[in-house]
Parts: C-alpha cells; sequence; structure tokens
C-alpha cells in the first residue's frame, strides 16, 4: 500500500511539473510574439503570476448609463444592435477612469528603472457584456490609448467566478452585489458610483486613500462601537493596543502596492514614488490611533499618510487630498466624499452596513 501511495504522489508532482513547464512554454511563445512585433509601441501585458491585477468592470471604467437605460428599455437583442450601430463612438470616462490612467502612469515609471521586471500593474476589463459589445469597448480603450490587453467578457453571466482564474488583486464595479459576491470569495473589491463634482487629479501620482476598520482591518472595533458605545471602544483599545486587528477586505491589495513601491524605495525613489497611501480613519489618535498603527507594523506594511479624525467628517480632507480613490465601508462617508469631488468606493464589509443608510446608485437619465 505504501508503494502505491508513493507512486500516485508521484505522478500526481509529475502532472504538476508538466502543468508548470506547459504554463512557462506557453508564456514563452507569448512573449516571443510580442518581442517579434518588432516597433509596437504597445508594451507586452506582464506575467499574471508577477502582476498586481485590478479588473475593472465596462460601466465603471466608462460612463455607460444610457446605454443601460437603453437596455432597461429595449432588452437585450435592441441593445447588442444599438452598440454595433454606435461602436465607432466613444463613451465618456467612467468613475475608475482616472485611477486607470494614474496605474499607467506608474507602469511607464516602472519600466523605466527596471526594463525586463514584470511586476507591473494589469488592468483586465470584466464585464458580463456580450462578446458583440466587445468591438466598442475595444476602440474606446485604444481611442483613450489605455494599456489593456486582457478582456473578460461572459454575455451576460456573471463574472465574478473568472476573477480567481486571473489572479484578481483588486475587483471595481457599480454592480454592489458582485462587489459583495466577490469579497465573500476572498477577494479585495469595492463598488465605484459616478462623481457629482469633477476635480483635477495628479497626473503624475497614484493616490490612494483608505479607512481603516472593516478595510484595511477587521470589523472587530466596529462592532463594539454599535453594540456597546464608544467609552467602550476607548477601553477597549487601550487594553489591546498590542494585539494585531485582524485583517480586513483590502489589507491584500495594501500589500500588493506596498510591493511596487518598495521597487522604487530600492531605487533611493522614496520621496519621489509615484504610489502615495493614505489612511483616513475616524478613529482619533490619541485613545486608538496607536492599534491602528502598530497593527499596519505587525504586516510589515507601511501607509505614507495617517489622519485621524475623530470623527470629524472626511470629505473636506480627502478634498485637500484629491485620491484617485478612496475606498470606505461607510456610505455616508462615501457620500460626504462625493459631495466635494473624491472619487469614493464602498467596501460592503462588516456590521457597518446594517447600518447604512447611504443613497447613491447609478442613475440613469430622466425620461423625457
Amino acid at each position: 500500500m505504501i508503494k502505491i501511495k508513493a507512486t500516485e504522489v508521484n505522478k500526481k508532482d509529475e502532472v504538476v511539473s508538466n502543468k508548470n513547464q506547459k504554463d512557462e512554454h506557453d508564456w514563452a511563445a507569448a512573449k516571443a510574439f510580442y518581442d517579434n512585433l518588432g516597433s509596437t509601441k504597445r508594451p507586452r501585458p506582464p506575467k499574471p503570476q508577477n502582476a498586481v491585477t485590478i479588473a475593472v468592470s465596462s460601466r465603471t471604467l466608462f460612463n455607460m448609463v444610457k446605454e443601460r437605460q437603453f437596455y432597461e428599455d429595449e432588452g437585450l437583442e435592441k441593445y447588442v444592435a444599438y452598440q454595433l450601430e454606435h461602436e465607432n463612438e466613444p463613451l465618456m470616462p467612467g468613475a475608475a477612469f482616472p485611477f486607470v490612467k494614474a496605474i499607467m502612469t506608474v507602469n511607464a515609471r516602472l519600466r523605466e528603472l527596471y526594463p525586463d521586471s514584470e511586476e507591473l500593474f494589469d488592468i483586465v476589463l470584466m464585464t458580463n457584456n456580450h462578446a458583440q459589445v466587445g468591438v466598442r469597448l475595444i476602440n474606446c480603450i485604444n481611442h483613450y490609448d489605455l494599456t489593456i490587453e486582457r478582456f473578460c467578457m461572459t454575455g451576460g453571466k456573471s463574472p465574478i467566478g473568472y476573477l480567481k482564474a486571473y489572479l484578481t488583486n483588486l475587483y471595481l464595479s457599480n454592480d454592489s452585489e458582485k462587489v459583495q459576491e466577490a469579497i465573500e470569495e476572498g477577494i479585495a473589491a469595492a463598488a465605484m458610483f459616478n462623481v457629482e463634482k469633477e476635480i483635477q487629479l495628479r497626473d503624475d501620482q497614484l493616490r490612494i486613500a483608505f479607512d481603516g476598520d472593516a478595510v484595511l482591518f477587521s470589523d472587530e472595533s466596529e462592532q463594539i462601537v454599535k453594540e456597546h458605545g464608544l467609552d467602550t471602544f476607548f477601553e477597549h483599545e487601550k487594553k489591546f493596543e498590542n494585539k494585531p486587528l485582524a485583517q480586513g477586505p483590502l489589507k491584500c491589495f495594501l500589500e500588493a502596492l506596498g510591493k511596487l513601491q518598495r521597487k522604487f524605495y530600492a531605487k533611493n525613489e522614496r520621496m519621489d514614488c509615484p504610489i502615495r497611501t493614505y489612511l483616513v480613519t475616524a478613529r482619533s489618535a490619541a485613545s486608538s490611533g496607536a492599534r491602528a498603527l502598530k497593527t499596519l507594523r505587525s504586516w510589515g506594511l507601511e501607509i505614507d499618510e495617517a489622519l485621524f479624525l475623530a470623527g470629524a467628517p472626511k470629505g473636506p480632507l480627502l478634498e485637500k487630498i484629491r485620491p484617485h480613490i478612496f475606498f470606505d465601508d461607510q456610505m455616508f462617508h462615501i457620500e460626504g466624499a462625493q459631495q466635494l469631488g473624491t472619487i469614493a468606493a464602498h467596501v460592503p464589509y462588516g456590521i457597518g452596513q446594517k447600518y447604512n443608510k447611504g443613497k447613491l446608485k447609478e442613475e440613469s437619465p430622466k425620461k423625457k
């Protein structure tokens, strides 16, 4: 029996080894194809295992409110025909567009410092649109000169099942149910909404702002606030100041960002790093801030700026930071930020969802 089991293990190892060899062979062939293109200006996509992969829905990357309303009013067949008829008309940028453009800036800097490295951002367009609509999306990507080579078009089915296969580090959509499903699968995800007011963003630096509890950290502390009040919360945080909080849904994404930041630090580019991260939290520094910072330290992660607001509104501070994206689990913070022009993304995680009173949704054009 022992010999039989050992043989079975050897066979499994051989299968895994053969698969890895095939993957390497396939990737080498793809690399050779791009290298042989010679004078093309389009950079070769990074190997998925090395990349920080951002999956973005088409309705988040582009403003497709009018198209969505047409689909709801006229049905699938007429919607596809409409898209084919207008496939040479560029869609307007959506909420995630500035974020994606800033990512491309970071990639350009990384390629300058590390010409042969594949530790880069990689964008995947993830959509449940019909494949026939893909031509218009491709035309839009080329129109705006976006470097997006990987597509996933699922023809009306949920794309969530493909996220792990694409090795996704972050999924952005305007469909809260899909975002919730992704988080339940252990994938960092957030729902984005169209901004109410446009502001000028940095084009030479990617700025990302995170709330703390129920975003980077678990909702452990928020549960205490909701169930027992602030005084008990302060006592709890002081008592467990040196005990790291459990990780929240976006901890792994911050980890991936840190990996790319360290590549700039290694080239003595810390002060000129094109990625800057912010912790913007309702915690107060004196009574509960230390645990948050010590938790990040225990994870081996850095945050560039930490803003402890002690319950004050986040919108005015975010208006000064001007991040390309701000993640929070509370809808009233999302709405307050968006009113002042901040591009915000809701993370539907933790006990705070029971108390959310937000009203944000994708608005459709008014019918005449």
